[in-house]
Order: structure tokens, then C-alpha cells, then sequence
């Protein structure tokens, strides 16, 4: 276990703001991206979601930590967030389910905390000026010098966070533990469709979803070769999500260049914008991105809303898609952003939310079952 903090702790802001509240969590001092997320619930999600490498995270839901956390909820191996901002941490947890209070888990990862802050000040500034860098700090309350580390810590743009949280080495994933490829659980048949998932840091529930709805999934690290890929014969090819700038993954771009047209691909967030970039668009940094449960999302093609879980801060251009038979299928109801793409060509299509929604609603959770028939009617069954 950490060393818990107590005593004063300030959270600056590259533009010079400064907020002065309460530690928690470890004694520590981080720097990153300033975001904010609109969940209600499920932080524990949020601060183990590998998309969240590089940041400091405020959530904007007041009361955060009254339900503790269980290893059950982690998205991947350790809380992936640089910091965590809240008006109030709970210091009781009030769950059966709870193994560990919100506070001492944090600790125990080395993650630092403020409490006590005005968020509705900081995600207005946010929304006003965009995300910007921060430092978040209970060790040092100098506000020139934390603003001096801040300016000098990295820019979001041109950072390729995705080979700092992907695995170390392609992997088996069964019944939603990892476990050697080799490894069938007795008395049941393999699952009917193989899959080679890209890790650019991709979430647990994702590949629960996965399994769940009839693949047998080998993991591959961002830096894997097409041809090792291939060597497996997948049925189909899913991109994960990830943190970080989308052009920065090149490794990950040449990759999916190789394999488009090879077997159903499905892409979400990260995963959609390195199809896109494989296709020849671009991506750009949006001013504070999307970041939560209830982002409104249109399917073009039936003008049906998809409630949606959203976690990036870049997006694709659609004037980049036109010319290379790709067609945009879904769109933010709240900036008009591309939310989905199609390359029917060759068989690829993506999202840039979240449907395995780990937190978040289920309206999505068809695109898993599409992804599904897209195989069968490769394998012609």
C-alpha cells in the first residue's frame, strides 16, 4: 500500500490557472493532458481504461469513491490515469462488491488525487480554452514552479501512447481471463470465429464482448507485422481503442494497410481513426474532446440516436474520406463529428464510441453481432 495524502494539494494549468484543494489518493505529482468526463458512475472503469494514458481526469459527477473498487472492474492491469480531479471523494464505501476503499486504491497504484475544487469552474475554462496541459501536485505547492513543469511536460500531438500501454506479447483471451493460446476449457468446443485483436490499448470488456458473442481472440501488441497476423488465418481483424494521437501509431497504420481486405476488420475509437488513416484520411485534435456516458450519436442510415460511451480527443476529417470509398455512417449529434465509417471494399467499418460501454448504455452492443455476420458471410456459412 501507498502512503495516503492528506494536506493541501494544487492543480495548475498551463494557461496559469490554478486550483487549490485537498489530496488524496498517493503523495505524489503528475503531469498530463487536463480532460473532463460526464459519467455518473463507473469510475474505476475510467481510471484503469488504457485510453486515458497521458491524462489528468476531473469528473464532473460531484461524489466519486462511494462504492469502492474490486480487481472485477479494472479494464486493464492498473489505473492508466495520470491524476484524478473530483469535488468529493467518498470515504466510505457502501458496496458488497468493494475490496478496496476508492482512496487506498489509488494510493496503493501511486496515483495522486484533488478534492475540494470548483469542477464546474475547471470543465468551463476546459470547454472555453480546450484541454490543455496540467500538474497535479501535493509535494510541491509552489504555483511558478508547477506551472514551469507543466509548459515542460509533452503535447498530446505527435505522442504515441499506444506502445506504452499494449501488451508485451500476443496473448490468448478466453472467458474473459487471459490464458495460454494453447489453453481450451474443457468440455466445451473452440468458439466458431477466430479473432486478431490489435492492442493499442485495448479494455477488458471489449474483449469479453468478443468472446461472448462467439470468437475465439488472440491479442496482438500495436507493433505487430501483418504477416504475423495473417499467419494465425483470422476470420476477422478487430482495432482496438487507445490513448494518444492516431498519426503518432505508424507502426499500427502500415499494419492495417496490409490487412484491409484480408477479413472483416472492425474498428473502434483509436482503432477507427488509425482504419481511417490506413484508407488515406486524417485525423485532427479536437478543442476538448468527448469524454463520458451520454454522447447522442445519428446512424445515418435509419436516423435512429444511439446514447453512446465516447472516451477521445481526436477525430476523423470526413473531407479527407471522399475519394477513397469510404462513406461515413454515423455523426455526432453534438458537433457533427465522424462517429462511424464504411470501406464495403474492403470490408472494414468502425466507430469512434465505445459499444462494449464499460461504463455507459448498451445501444451500440449490435455493432459486436454485425461484426459477427460480416465473418459468416466470409466463411460463407
Amino acid at each position: 500500500m501507498g502512503e495516503l495524502a492528506e494536506g493541501p494539494a494544487l492543480l495548475v494549468l498551463e494557461d496559469g490557472t490554478v486550483f487549490r484543494g485537498r489530496a488524496f489518493g498517493a503523495r505524489a505529482e503528475r503531469a498530463g493532458e487536463m480532460v473532463f468526463n460526464t459519467s455518473l458512475s463507473g469510475y474505476q472503469e475510467v481510471l484503469t481504461d488504457p485510453s486515458y494514458k497521458g491524462q489528468i481526469v476531473a469528473m464532473t459527477y460531484p461524489h466519486i469513491g462511494n462504492t469502492g473498487t474490486t480487481p472485477e472492474d479494472d479494464e486493464s492491469g492498473a489505473p492508466k490515469v495520470e491524476g484524478f480531479v473530483v469535488k468529493e471523494a467518498s470515504r466510505a464505501a457502501s458496496n458488497f462488491r468493494s475490496k478496496l476503499p476508492f482512496r487506498e486504491y489509488l494510493a496503493a497504484h501511486g496515483i495522486p488525487g484533488i478534492e475540494g475544487i470548483d469542477t464546474r469552474a475547471l470543465t468551463k475554462r476546459l470547454r472555453d480554452r480546450g484541454a490543455m496541459r496540467a500538474i497535479l501536485s501535493c509535494l510541491d505547492l509552489d504555483e511558478k514552479s508547477l506551472l514551469a513543469k507543466a509548459l515542460a511536460s509533452r503535447q498530446m500531438t505527435g505522442a504515441n501512447l499506444a506502445a506504452e500501454v499494449t501488451c508485451a506479447a500476443p496473448y490468448e483471451w478466453v472467458d474473459g481471463a487471459a490464458c495460454d493460446f494453447s489453453f481450451k476449457p474443457a468440455g466445451r468446443a473452440a468458439p466458431p470465429f477466430r479473432v486478431a485483436a490489435i492492442d493499442f490499448g485495448i479494455k477488458r470488456n471489449i474483449l469479453r464482448d468478443l468472446v461472448e458473442t462467439g470468437c475465439r481472440v488472440k491479442v496482438f501488441p500495436a507493433g505487430a507485422k501483418a504477416a504475423d497476423i495473417l499467419t494465425e488465418k483470422p476470420d476477422g481483424i478487430f482495432l482496438s481503442n487507445g490513448p494518444g494521437d492516431p498519426a503518432a501509431v505508424t507502426e499500427g497504420i502500415e499494419c492495417v494497410k496490409a490487412l484491409l481486405g484480408k477479413a472483416p476488420l472492425f474498428g473502434i475509437c483509436l482503432g477507427h481513426q488509425i482504419l481511417a488513416l490506413a484508407l488515406g484520411g486524417r485525423t485532427f485534435k479536437l478543442k476538448f474532446g468527448h469524454r463520458g456516458s451520454n454522447h447522442p450519436v445519428k446512424r445515418l442510415e435509419t436516423g435512429q440516436v444511439e446514447i453512446t460511451a465516447q472516451n477521445h480527443g481526436f477525430a476523423v476529417d470526413p473531407e479527407s474520406l471522399q475519394g477513397l470509398g469510404a462513406q461515413v455512417t454515423h455523426t455526432s449529434l453534438n458537433d457533427g463529428t465522424v462517429e462511424g465509417l464504411e470501406c464495403p471494399a474492403r470490408d472494414a467499418f468502425s466507430v469512434q464510441y465505445h459499444p462494449e460501454a464499460s461504463p455507459g448504455p448498451h445501444d451500440a452492443s449490435y455493432l459486436f453481432g454485425r461484426f459477427i455476420e460480416r465473418m459468416k458471410a466470409r466463411r460463407g456459412s
